[in-house]
């Protein structure tokens, strides 16, 4: 699986998508594009939230631009 970190030290770089603060997170954050990463799912213990539609297709968008698709 190929995962992005989340951060709430928000830079406002290319590759930052702000998601605001998800009631699961207890600080304004980012999702950090540019820190892409592989991660064995059989590591992952629990579900902690997930992004709605539109904050999705920013992270989508995102990622398109910096991967240049």
């Amino acid at each position: 699986m190929v995962v992005a970190p989340l951060t709430s030290q928000i830079r406002r770089l290319r590759g930052e998508v702000e998601i605001g603060k998800p009631r699961w997170l207890p600080k304004l954050s980012a999702v950090n594009i540019q820190g892409l990463a592989s991660f064995d799912r059989h590591f992952l213990v629990r579900k902690m939230g997930t992004l709605d539609c539109t904050r999705m297709e920013s992270v989508k968008g995102a990622l398109r631009e910096l991967l240049d698709l």
